[in-house]
C-alpha cells in the first residue's frame, strides 16, 4: 500500500513515516517506479513502533529492540521496565496522598503530618 494509506491506518502524518524510514526504524519496500510500498508486515511493525513510543522509547531504542538479536536490546528493555516501575511507585504515592487530602480534617495541609510527610 502507498505511504498515505499506511499513515492513515496507523494514525500518523505521512512525514512521520518518512522520518521513521530516515531513522531506519521501518523501511518500506519500493515499487519498480521507486514509490514506497508498505506490506501488512510493515503495518504490524508500525503499530509496534507506536506502542513502543507510548511507553517512552525513542526511535533509536525502538530500532534496537525490534530485532531479537540486536546487542544491547535486553539492557534497553530492562532500563525501561525499571523506569516504569519507578513511575508506578510515584503514581501510587501520589494517589495515596491525594486520597488522604480529599478526606483530611486539618484546616491547612501544612498542619497535617500525613500531608507534610508526602511533601517531604
Amino acid at each position: 500500500m502507498k505511504v498515505g494509506e499506511a499513515a492513515a491506518r496507523i494514525g500518523v502524518a505521512v512525514h512521520v513515516l518518512h522520518h521513521w524510514e530516515d531513522e531506519r526504524v521501518v523501511v518500506p519496500d519500493r515499487t519498480p517506479g521507486g514509490h514506497r510500498d508498505y506490506t501488512d508486515e510493515h503495518l504490524r511493525r508500525l503499530q509496534i513502533v507506536r506502542a513502543c513510543q507510548r511507553v517512552g522509547l525513542s526511535l533509536a531504542e525502538i530500532r534496537l529492540i525490534l530485532h531479537r538479536d540486536e546487542a544491547g536490546r535486553a539492557e534497553v528493555i530492562a532500563r525501561h521496565v525499571q523506569h516504569i516501575r519507578r513511575q508506578r511507585k510515584e503514581l501510587d504515592a501520589a494517589e495515596t496522598f491525594l486520597t488522604h487530602v480529599l478526606t483530611c480534617q486539618h484546616d491547612l495541609m501544612s498542619r497535617c503530618e500525613s500531608c507534610s510527610t508526602y511533601a517531604a
